[in-house]
């Protein structure tokens, strides 16, 4: 009797937060260990069920970093980064294309369906939903930056009751454009400012924001945040992150969170607890 009581208690905690979000859209990059572990992975999947069956909108925004990396080193091509992001060349372009598009993505949407939910799978090149230029052709190549998002495939999806599931393949704007390669984590603050998200979470391989220390600082203005960047705190492949996190606030999400991907159950613990889990960053 007391363990469902406390099963009881759990659910009644709950319930603020599910009233608080239902019909809310809640955008969520999928990425890290979460996207690679078999375990994680159906963790992922029931959370993201459960958030759709109790009202709220997910939206996945995923990545796939690490598989480009192994098929191009398969294939003897370097994989080569600035600031975190891939520099994109049109041979690596195709290999992108494939591995997000045809591969990681169809991956999510049948693992979604298999727990029940009703997900569909695009790219930003379907229906022209992301539009990106080149972010700096001579040293990016083909990585892109999103200039404009047609929000009516997404917005018809979520009204049909579908979850939808995003590669971060974007649209060029000439005709015979092989597309562009969009960093993950930029294009689901695009999408959730475009959106209008309630909130906005990245599931990552750290347990957030760490200070010099290596220890997890919980919450962050924009300005404190600007100054770890400045003085180094900040570095590397969390750069995208948290510049995604501060465009997302900027747009008009009201928070975004940065978690820990390797935790069973994050997203859940994130959005229906008090206490959350990560580092949230606020205006």
């Amino acid at each position: 009797m007391k363990k469902k009581l406390e099963t009881v208690q759990t659910l009644l905690d709950a319930l603020p937060y599910i009233k608080r979000f239902r019909d809310e859209k809640i955008v969520i990059k999928y990425g890290g260990s979460a996207q690679t572990s078999e375990e994680l992975k159906q963790k992922f999947a029931e959370d993201i069920v459960l958030l759709h069956t109790v009202g709220m909108k997910p939206i996945v925004v995923h990545g796939g970093g690490k598989s480009i990396s192994e098929l191009l080193s398969d294939l003897g091509i370097e994989s080569k980064f600035i600031d975190g992001q891939r520099v994109t060349t049109k041979e690596v372009m195709r290999i992108a294309e494939m591995v997000l598009s045809g591969e990681i993505n169809k991956e999510i949407v049948a693992l979604l369906n298999s727990h029940g939910a009703k997900a569909v799978g695009i790219s930003g090149k379907d229906a022209n939903f992301l539009e990106a230029i080149a972010k700096d052709r001579e040293n990016f190549g083909y990585t892109g930056v999103i200039q404009n998002i047609n929000t009516e495939i997404v917005d018809n999806i979520l009204d049909d009751g579908f979850i939808p599931v995003i590669a971060p393949i974007a649209s060029g704007v000439n005709m015979g454009h092989p597309g562009f390669n969009i960093n993950a984590d930029l294009a689901a603050s695009k999408i959730a400012v475009a959106l209008g998200a309630r909130k906005i979470l990245f599931l990552t391989d750290t347990p957030g924001v760490l200070d010099k220390e290596g220890k997890l600082i919980t919450n962050l203005s924009i300005r404190q945040t600007e100054e770890l960047k400045n003085d180094g705190t900040i570095y590397g492949g969390m750069l995208p992150k948290v510049d995604a996190c501060i465009e997302a606030l900027r747009g008009g999400v009201k928070k975004s969170h940065i978690i820990d991907g390797r935790v069973e159950h994050s997203l859940l613990l994130e959005i229906l607890t008090s206490s959350g889990v990560g580092t949230c960053i606020e205006l």
